[in-house]
């Protein structure tokens, strides 16, 4: 590219200065214009959820102030924005990170296409994986279904993820308009009261990011391997929203992983569990570029019959937390209030979903997504084919998680639970997690009213077992 020109960064799911490959080939290239495109032409079938668009607004107040006001804010056809914005300001590139959705891949390629024709030099990278979906196939070329052989063979084999590109210096075309003014012109908060209860816990943007990840990996990531399993405990990474929302790279992230190694060697199983679960992620977004149909379409085709059930107040009370299993309660009621849920209850709740109630993984999937910050379309849509049984490599269906020993043995002192559902707070251990296992003499003392102030069970965990067990059993032939 020739100096002293003017670049385009279109900013997408890389909101970040630090380790941006391609925000570096537009400073390279001389003065950058940084934008960023609200799609609303290319992602009617899936828009940002409601706590998507919250994390989404702050990212992107935080991402302008350290552009000093420069970025520009848009909203409509990518296509007709970029043509009408290089039709006035003449520059010779333009530069973003890859997605990896099918929608995203046609769309960039048609911009890609039609203004590569008109002259204009447009690049891509790979600025959101660790190494990209086509650098981790098989020998016979095909992608891996099962993900331990996909992490040890095609990631741990391959060549290793680059370094953390340094800061680089970057010289800007300065808005004329306030930066700001168009960020909130893209009207993404909606609602007032629950975008301030669900992001009070949270400091979004690039700055927040390298602060959690510096606290996880000082403090934190001893022990991950077993504490992460329990919500109470400080052994999970929470970096999965800035992770998606591309606030720190996920090359910074194993790299300031594998260092504290070199210093720890101690902490060797517990960061070597914290890089297979970025593997994780590494692998989801394999299955959706291998798979596009992987939000909507069961990876094993046997499970288009299986007899899934439609009960709009069971799936109401799910969401909502009330379902009368408190541990299940607990997890759905932090999703709302937080726009986050431990990995663990994650699995447990997708559990109760889609085996006590057999209401389809598709309810979940869509929940997730809208309350979610971290509702990454890969790894919402992987996760919840894994939990339903029909995905790759997923958990066999008849593994069935029952909601009383998981909350007993991952929040044994009932602090997780007692945190989100106040009104079990005066009930002792014994009877937190089977609350209509109390006299009613307890009951009354603790001031719980089942039914009234805690809801009943909405299903028996042993019939709806039962039940979810001869469903599966009702398909053609054993799923494996």
């Amino acid at each position: 590219m020739k100096k002293n020109t003017i670049s385009i960064h279109w900013f997408r799911q890389d909101l970040r200065l630090s380790d941006n490959p391609a925000l570096n080939a537009s400073a390279k290239n001389g003065t950058v214009i940084p934008i960023y495109i609200l799609d609303t032409k290319n992602t009617t079938e899936r828009p940002v959820g409601g706590a998507g668009r919250v994390w989404l607004h702050h990212s992107l107040k935080s991402l302008n102030d350290s552009l000093n006001g420069s970025l520009r804010c848009f909203k409509g056809d990518p296509l007709e924005i970029l043509e009408r914005l290089i039709a006035e300001e003449k520059p010779q590139s333009l530069t973003w990170n890859r997605l990896y959705d099918a929608s995203s891949i046609a769309r960039d390629s048609n911009i890609k296409t039609r203004l590569s024709k008109t002259g204009l030099t447009v690049l891509s990278f790979g600025g959101s994986l660790l190494w990209e979906p086509w650098e981790t196939l098989k020998a016979d070329g095909t992608p891996y279904k099962v993900f331990t052989p996909f992490y040890r063979r095609g990631c741990l084999h391959a060549s290793p993820p680059r370094s953390p590109e340094p800061p680089t210096s970057i010289k800007f075309v300065q808005n004329d308009s306030n930066g700001e003014t168009h960020i909130d012109g893209l009207n993404l908060l909606t609602n007032k009261y629950w975008e301030k209860l669900v992001i009070n816990d949270w400091r979004v943007g690039e700055i927040g990011a390298k602060e959690r990840l510096n606290e996880f990996v000082k403090n934190e990531i001893a022990d991950y391997k077993e504490g992460r399993n329990f919500p109470v405990k400080a052994n999970v990474s929470r970096l999965s929203p800035y992770l998606h929302w591309g606030e720190v790279s996920p090359n910074t992230v194993w790299y300031a992983a594998k260092q504290k190694i070199q210093f720890n060697p101690h902490l060797e199983k517990d960061i070597g569990h914290f890089l297979s679960e970025l593997g994780w992620r590494e692998f989801s977004n394999s299955l959706l570029y291998h798979f596009p149909g992987l939000p909507k379409t069961n990876l094993q085709s046997k499970f288009d019959s299986f007899p899934w059930t439609t009960d709009e107040s069971l799936l109401r009370a799910w969401q909502t937390g009330q379902t009368g299993y408190p541990i299940v309660d607990a997890g759905m009621r932090q999703l709302w209030q937080t726009g986050y849920m431990h990995n663990r209850l994650r699995m447990i709740v997708g559990s109760f979903l889609v085996k006590n109630l057999l209401l389809h993984w598709h309810h979940g999937e869509s929940w997730f997504w809208d309350c979610l910050f971290d509702a990454d379309l890969a790894n919402n849509s992987a996760g919840w084919q894994w939990i339903a049984g029909c995905g790759a490599d997923a958990a066999p269906y008849f593994r069935i998680f029952n909601p009383i020993t998981q909350g007993k043995r991952f929040d044994p002192d009932g602090v997780f639970v007692r945190r989100f559902i106040p009104e079990l707070e005066n009930l002792p251990n014994s009877f937190l997690f089977t609350p209509w296992e109390a006299s009613t003499k307890l009951l009354d003392k603790c001031k719980v009213k089942l039914g009234e102030t805690y809801p009943k069970p909405i299903v028996d965990l042993k019939v709806s077992r039962e039940r979810a067990l001869e469903a599966f059993s009702s398909l053609k032939s054993a799923i494996t």
